[in-house]
């Protein structure tokens, strides 16, 4: 089984990652549902043989001492994906997530106008938040390359590993990859703010040092843009600042309040029309009154800030939703789904797990059809014998 072959196939399909699990056969995950590929289960060693085969010997190292890598690789000239290797008891296992090598506008992602208003800005700090999987690096390509096209700044971006890739237009734009170009996202930053940037982009807020070298940035005149694990906006505030030890946290609400532009959290909902999916988007501006909750430690209120500042372009989550519901583009089950996901609740979200009817040779999915498509002529698929449940050898 070929690796090429199933990244091929992972794009042909508009799949967002394919993962590779020993004992299981190659699973792709299609608007948010994982649908597994009529082949064979993969051993172990078949994993391991398709890492190795696009890792360096570095990484190869590198993996064999930690027992799990990040990084990013290229096919051809039109396909990249951040590759995740780790082990688990049945042994090698990966991720690889779909980067699309044309960064994608604003427009073509239906951002709310606000967030172009918080690309223009010239300092501070913007929060993209969110699960795993929402769209955060797409938001914040998009963001970058507006600035890119319509401003002539300096733009340092520090990433584990580097997902965009931008050439310069009006900008200069610098990528550092950790583990590459730079031993840490700390000792990245600091080294930032001798690098005459107007913009720095921190792939991810993971330690007390990293936030508070952003902050830093931030307070210090640049545009910094960054990436947090959390659900809302009010917790993502909540979680910057219970990430610092108790005596620095009057300080940093100091820093935080004077420093901060806005908030998005994100998640991405299924389309009423099964084609995609598209972003709703929490919105929190670092307006004055903001600005004196964090400072007074009265981040629960931003609930209701968010309900009364339409006229900053703030919005709720829930009124997000409720929105794409009302205009048709979501139907009324993915909105609850939505909901329940967005405010914490432990009840199922309903996905399920599917098959997909296509064969590696080529074709794309049907929603949940399994009919079998045609082979195509010279590929490395043939069909499986009759029965539609047999699925496809290689």
């Amino acid at each position: 089984m070929d690796l090429t072959q199933l990244l091929a196939f992972t794009m042909q399909n508009g799949a967002s990652d394919l993962h590779l699990s020993a004992g299981n056969p190659p699973i792709i995950r299609v608007n948010g549902l994982l649908k597994r590929v009529k082949a064979d289960p993969l051993s172990s060693d078949d994993i391991r043989t398709m890492l190795y085969s696009v890792m360096t010997e570095d990484q190869r190292a590198e993996y064999e001492k930690n027992m799990e890598l990040d990084f990013a690789i290229a096919l051809g000239e039109k396909a990249r994906f951040r590759v995740n290797g780790f082990n688990t008891r049945l042994g090698a296992s990966s991720v690889f997530r779909t980067i699309p090598t044309e960064v994608p506008l604003m427009e073509d992602l239906g951002l709310p106008p606000v967030m172009r208003r918080l690309a223009d800005l010239e300092k501070g700090i913007v929060i993209v938040t969110g699960p795993t999987g929402s769209g955060k690096s797409t938001t914040l390509a998009s963001m970058i390359n507006h600035i890119n096209i319509h401003h002539s700044k300096h733009i340092l971006t520090i990433e584990d590993p580097v997902e965009f890739f931008h050439t310069s237009k009006k900008c200069l734009i610098n990528h550092r990859e950790v583990g590459t170009d730079t031993n840490s996202f700390a000792r990245a930053l600091k080294s930032a703010l001798r690098e005459d940037p107007d913009v720095i982009l921190v792939g991810e807020m993971r330690d007390y040092e990293t936030i508070s070298l952003a902050l830093t940035a931030a307070e210090t005149g640049h545009l910094v843009f960054a990436t947090l694990h959390a659900n809302s906006a009010a917790k993502t505030i909540d979680r910057i600042i219970d990430v610092f030890p108790t005596g620095d946290k009057e300080m940093v609400r100091a820093m935080l309040s004077s420093s901060l532009q806005g908030v998005i959290a994100q998640t991405l909902v299924r389309r009423a029309d099964g084609q995609g999916r598209l972003g709703a988007y929490e919105i929190l501006i670092g307006t004055n009154a903001v600005r004196n909750l964090i400072r007074e430690n009265q981040v629960p209120q931003m609930y209701s800030m968010m309900q009364t500042g339409s006229r900053y372009g703030m919005i709720t989550m829930q009124d997000a939703i409720a929105d794409l519901f009302e205009t048709g583009l979501i139907d009324q089950d993915e909105a609850r789904r939505a909901t329940v996901l967005t405010t914490g609740s432990e009840e199922e979200a309903g996905s399920e797990s599917g098959y997909a009817a296509a064969a590696l040779g080529g074709g794309k999915l049907d929603g949940d059809s399994m009919s079998p498509p045609p082979v195509m002529k010279g590929g490395s698929v043939r069909g499986g014998g009759g029965s539609k449940d047999e699925g496809y050898s290689f």
